[in-house]
């Protein structure tokens, strides 16, 4: 008698693969689509978790493209303080496909449609990523100005990834009812007021999700970049929803869409891989989860495993960074996150704020 599964390798049976941290075990987790070396020139972009692959990835020897850098010239702090050096551009945190789709956008356009600005104590802010300046600028100009040298940095970044390593984090987003554009996070959050009639919620569908992912790339491909992509969802929950629902139903609902408009992308387009990052730190499949004491942000050994399973499976030895930070002095070993730590680079964490 003969059975589908009799000549399947370990790997595909959950007493012989889960809960196993060791290397052999590691390696097989995932199955590159395509070769990756450690010259092969990585964009990362995403939510907060992106911020964690980023540094393991520096300090792992990858070739990591960093544009707008400022390490030499700010101490590391200051530099992530004002958005320098968290992800391969100043773009701040991108939660949504849709983000990420109108990113790419108004990079690649000679002319892109301005962005919406906010206003707070006299200051100003850039809607599309208010956290980089944390006391704003003098005048809407400024915010204009300081965005249009923005994308045309992040423009040359395009151009040279060879590869995006892109974290998506949320489904749930709000969006500018004048231009369109999706917001990081809610008006009135950093500044800004909140006017249901100029900002209004949304939540991302599997289809719109991968409606999104595919135009960009195509986007790209229409600008003459060839970059492919390693998508990964991150394992942070939700802060607080707007859905109506409890936060633990809305973040189950969040990531099920993105781990599954990931996995259909990857068995249906060879430009979209995917990397499980979040099965390592949120489930038993390397002894996890691997969450602080808050439960929501990856503990440092959480990080440095998916590292190492990462440049496992793509056959780059153990290197997980921890030797590392000598040949990189402005990206210091990822501490354990603490509340304080997300105000500075993380907007959701600011809606904690907003809890009677």
């Amino acid at each position: 008698m003969r059975s589908p599964y009799q000549d399947l390798p370990d790997r595909a049976f959950w007493r012989s693969s889960v809960g196993r941290d060791d290397a052999a075990s590691l390696a097989q987790l995932w199955t590159p689509k395509a070769g990756i070396t450690r010259e092969t020139a990585l964009m990362t972009i995403g939510s907060c978790f992106a911020q964690h692959l980023h540094r393991a990835l520096v300090r792992g020897g990858w070739n990591v493209l960093q544009g707008e850098d400022m390490s030499a010239h700010l101490p590391t702090r200051l530099c992530h303080r004002y958005g320098y050096n968290l992800f391969s551009g100043r773009y701040g945190n991108v939660y949504t496909a849709r983000q990420f789709r109108q990113l790419i956008e108004q990079a690649i356009s000679p002319a892109p449609a301005p962005g919406p600005i906010w206003e707070k104590d006299g200051r100003f802010y850039d809607a599309l990523r208010p956290t980089v300046e944390p006391e704003g600028l003098g005048h809407p100009d400024e915010v204009m100005q300081s965005r249009r040298e923005h994308l045309v940095a992040l423009r040359g970044v395009l151009e040279r990834a060879e590869c995006i390593i892109l974290t998506l984090g949320l489904t749930e987003g709000w969006i500018d009812s004048a231009s369109g554009y999706a917001l990081p996070t809610a008006p009135g959050t950093v500044a800004g007021d909140h006017d249901p009639a100029r900002a209004t919620f949304h939540n991302f569908t599997q289809t719109e999700v991968m409606e999104d992912l595919r135009a960009s790339r195509d986007l790209l491909r229409a600008h003459g970049c060839s970059a492919r992509f390693v998508l990964t969802v991150s394992p942070v929950p939700l802060v607080a929803t707007a859905s109506g629902d409890h936060v633990a139903s809305a973040t189950a609902y969040s990531k099920a869409v993105l781990r599954a408009a990931c996995g259909e992308l990857q068995m249906s387009d060879p430009d979209f891989d995917y990397f499980p990052a979040y099965e390592i730190v949120t489930t038993t499949i390397a002894r996890g989860p691997y969450l602080d004491q808050f439960a929501r942000q990856p503990t440092d050994e959480g990080v440095q495993l998916v590292l190492k399973a990462f440049s496992l499976a793509l056959g780059a030895g153990e290197t997980s960074g921890k030797g590392a930070e000598a040949d990189s002095p402005a990206i210091p070993p990822t501490p354990l996150p603490t509340p304080v730590d997300d105000d500075t680079i993380c907007e959701e964490i600011l809606l904690e704020a907003f809890r009677k």
